[in-house]
């Protein structure tokens, strides 16, 4: 598309967007009554409109039956990750059988390495991206050491070459191949959350299984943004939250993605609760632990009933709008904005890939001076984007409920501070 950097030509985008009543969906951030240009929903997406009444419907619930809320509420408790299966497995592209939701990320990501981390003397490496999520990074540092092993000896970690801010996917596998000997699982971030690069994680399994080893991904900033394949590409298992993409409220639930091939054997290594036990079985009390068919058999405890209600009222604007649509509008959110920051790259520099396929709807810029004060002036300009030390702004135009004038005030503000 040939982008213009004006307010018809964005009033025309928003026109044609088929998506754009979604924004109408959602508590857009105020001041001084007028929206603000929204860039944060890779840290915090904003409430649905819905999520109360769905909060709501399970506190009523909770207030007029008690207990028997797990059997006779309108969505029994007792059943309800079955609710956000089927939606949930569209979001990352799986079969239902390979989804559950529960428990926080972290939690989940410790508890897939407990199946999948099975170090031996000969093959122990573990294979990330330099400069995760630093949750990803002590999970790993400690899951080594877990094991009896030194972190330093064990993550190998994978680094841009000399000049570059982001990875290149040749490098990744070359990697691979160069560790085959020794490389138990690769688990790598499916969006880096610094640069916003969307790494190939078919390409990465592909190589990982060749050698040998485990592929994982961390979901987090992918999740509700990439349209993700896990089933096809092959994936063992991934882990993501559901508060940045997926709109579901700070601190809530996780999904964990674990591939059928892993799902369907009972004797598969495992911390376990009650929660994964046999369904038809689970109320017997019986010692020996059977775990249900599929990810749900990695189910601790008994669902989070009220981020659980959140997480299904957005679920169901996702399978209404589709992840096709949402993420071809995401690709033309942010290369309007790639567009209009190019008029600035004097001042600022785009760290994130300019391949769409290699990107989600964050763009990582650095600013050459003084970066956090124009980071506050854009604040005063009603946009509210994420600053990360020591010289980067994250900007997420969020498909859901960000629209092209978003982007053209954004051009605006820029276009008053510089020139």
């Amino acid at each position: 598309m040939n982008f213009e950097n004006s307010l018809a030509f964005a009033q025309q985008l928003d026109k044609q967007d088929s998506l754009a009543h979604y924004r109408n969906e959602f508590h857009l951030i105020k001041k001084a009554g007028t929206p603000m240009v929204y860039l944060c929903g890779n840290s915090l997406g904003l409430q649905p409109k819905s999520a109360r009444a769905a909060i709501d419907q399970e506190l009523n619930d909770w207030a007029e039956m008690g207990v028997e809320g797990h059997f006779d509420g309108k969505n029994p408790w007792l059943y309800y990750h079955h609710f956000l299966t089927e939606k949930a497995a569209k979001v990352v592209g799986a079969l239902p059988s390979e989804v559950v939701i529960m428990n926080n990320l972290t939690a989940n990501l410790h508890l897939m390495m407990v199946s999948f981390y099975r170090p031996t003397p000969t093959r122990y490496k573990i294979m990330m991206e330099v400069s995760a999520f630093p949750s990803d990074m002590y999970a790993m540092e400690t899951q080594a050491r877990f094991h009896g092993l030194n972190p330093d000896d064990a993550i190998i970690e994978l680094k841009p070459r000399e000049g570059e801010h982001t990875l290149r996917t040749e490098d990744i596998l070359a990697q691979i191949e160069t560790h085959k000997d020794s490389l138990a699982i690769v688990m790598i971030g499916g969006v880096n959350y610094y640069t916003g690069q969307a790494f190939n994680m078919q390409a990465i399994t592909v190589a990982a299984h060749a050698v040998g080893a485990i592929a994982g991904f961390d979901l987090a900033h992918a999740a509700g943004n990439l349209h993700l394949q896990l089933h096809d590409w092959d994936v063992d298992f991934a882990v993501w939250c559901t508060y940045k993409y997926l709109n579901s409220g700070p601190g809530g639930t996780s999904g964990v993605f674990v591939n059928e091939r892993h799902g369907n054997k009972p004797e598969l290594v495992r911390f376990a609760g009650w929660w994964g036990h046999d369904e038809q079985e689970r109320f017997q009390m019986k010692k020996g632990f059977k775990p249900m068919i599929g990810a749900a058999g990695w189910q601790l405890s008994n669902a989070q009933i009220f981020p659980m209600a959140i997480h299904k009222a957005s679920l169901e604007m996702f399978d209404e709008a589709g992840m096709e649509n949402l993420r071809k509008k995401s690709e033309l959110l942010t290369g309007y904005l790639e567009f209009i920051l190019k008029d600035y790259s004097q001042y600022l520099t785009v760290i994130t890939p300019t391949d769409p396929k290699q990107r989600g709807c964050q763009l990582s810029v650095i600013v050459k001076n003084e970066g956090k004060k124009l980071f506050d002036y854009l604040q005063t300009q009603n946009i509210l984007p994420d600053w990360r030390e020591p010289d980067v702004i994250r900007m997420s135009p969020v498909p859901m409920y960000n629209c092209f004038e978003d982007i053209f005030r954004i051009g605006e503000a820029l276009r008053r501070y510089y020139l």
